[in-house]
């Protein structure tokens, strides 16, 4: 028979690498909230009976200024604070720098529910399964409003903004099932906005994957750039020049030259913009053909396209996004908008890109 737990958690389940340092800084914060509440407490109750009034109108013995007072009570705190801030930025960088060993998975928000893909191809409705001992990457958009994607036993979140894609990372250390909230109020359902995300072995992992098939998202987006959308009809993925637009080959985390000479990073967001905005950034020695894609596209369709064209250019050492596992393809790391030509049979159905 199971033992009835018999107290309260006043904390989630510390859960993953970063757990225990997050922690550690919010007990620090606690300390010394609690140290100052204390001593101010106990000097107002102190100096109300030191020196509370005993005859009428006396006048009380002139007080000189300290120096030595006034430093003090102005660089201890400028030390804590300094140290609250050092300490914090140290956490900030490490939960948002994205680890370069990762499995890359895709997260959609939508009122009201998750949707993840893994790297494999399998898909899930408000749950997650993911191997212990695993950097896990999430590379996050959302179909509506903003959200925001919250592990409470991982002591991770970030905004899951529309039009664009952020970020999240996470390494499980504890099998087991813990909670997914949204952490943004979205809407009239918010508070039902949740789920589970599976902690598991990986004989466990490997074998849930087996029982649920699905087609990898650089596979599906493949599909979707040569067949659905005809975008291999204007952009090569073979570095020849002989297309309209430009070619996808080797442009994901490379600089691209703009038609008006500035240069940009050709990461996730600028793929995106390339495709639901053609004419936001031109690729130099293009024009501005390509007919836009905004509403034609799904949050994960889109995904698929960019991962596919992450595919067709090499890992880009020491980007922001992590790289593979064997589950994984490249990792984040950016790709160039480009120009596509309308076909005058394909209106509809243009490749990413301008």
């Amino acid at each position: 028979m199971q033992q009835q737990q018999w107290y309260i958690k006043l904390f989630p389940e510390q859960a993953s690498t970063m757990a225990l340092q997050v922690d550690l800084l919010y007990f620090y914060l606690i300390a010394i909230t609690l140290f100052f509440t204390v001593l101010i407490v106990a000097a107002i109750i102190y100096f109300a009976v030191r020196y509370r009034e005993t005859e009428k109108f006396a006048t009380p013995k002139r007080i000189e200024g300290s120096l030595k007072l006034e430093l003090s009570w102005s660089f201890i705190p400028f030390l804590i604070s300094m140290s609250i801030f050092g300490w914090g930025a140290y956490l900030y960088f490490q939960l948002y720098r994205m680890p370069t060993d990762t499995m890359e998975f895709y997260a959609v928000g939508k009122q009201w529910m998750w949707k993840f893909q893994h790297p494999t191809g399998q898909r899930e409705i408000n749950e997650l399964h993911v191997p212990i001992g695993r950097k896990i990457r999430l590379t996050m958009t959302t179909e509506d409003v903003l959200h925001d994607l919250f592990f409470p036993s991982f002591r991770t979140k970030a905004d899951v903004v529309p039009g664009r894609y952020t970020y999240l990372w996470f390494e499980a250390t504890l099998p087991g099932k813990y909670p997914i909230y949204c952490a943004e109020y979205c809407g009239l359902n918010h508070s039902g906005m949740g789920g589970w995300v599976y902690v598991m072995t990986q004989a466990d992992y490997d074998k849930w994957l087996s029982g649920n098939a699905g087609l990898p998202p650089e596979q599906a987006g493949e599909q979707l750039f040569k067949n659905t959308y005809g975008c291999a009809s204007c952009h090569t993925v073979d570095g020849s020049a002989g297309g309209r637009g430009p070619t996808m080959k080797d442009v994901f985390g490379k600089e691209v030259m703009l038609a008006d000479n500035s240069k940009i990073v050709a990461d996730e967001n600028y793929i995106r913009e390339s495709i639901e905005y053609p004419s936001a950034k031109i690729v130099a020695g293009h024009q501005a053909i390509m007919p836009t894609f905004k509403g034609q596209i799904s949050a994960e369709q889109m995904n698929q396209l960019v991962a596919y064209i992450k595919t067709l250019s090499p890992p880009v050492a020491g980007s922001s996004g992590g790289s593979t596992n064997q589950n994984t393809r490249p990792t984040p790391t950016p790709t160039p908008a480009t120009t596509t030509t309308p076909n005058n049979n394909q209106r509809g159905n243009q490749p990413p890109n301008r």
